[in-house]
């Protein structure tokens, strides 16, 4: 169970990194929206480093 919550988190990480990437491509990003996802990013991270 551990294992698949894991990799639930990576993908999930994966998926916000994905939307910063696009976001920071557009032609004048939202700084709150980059905000917003770098941290739910770093939520996942710290999960991420107690499993």
């Amino acid at each position: 169970m551990v294992s698949s919550h894991a990799s639930a988190l990576q993908n999930k990480h994966a998926g916000l990194e994905n939307r910063l990437r696009e976001e920071m491509n557009r032609p004048s990003p939202d700084a709150s929206t980059i905000q917003a996802i770098k941290r739910q990013k770093l939520r996942i991270k710290e999960e991420l480093a107690e499993i």
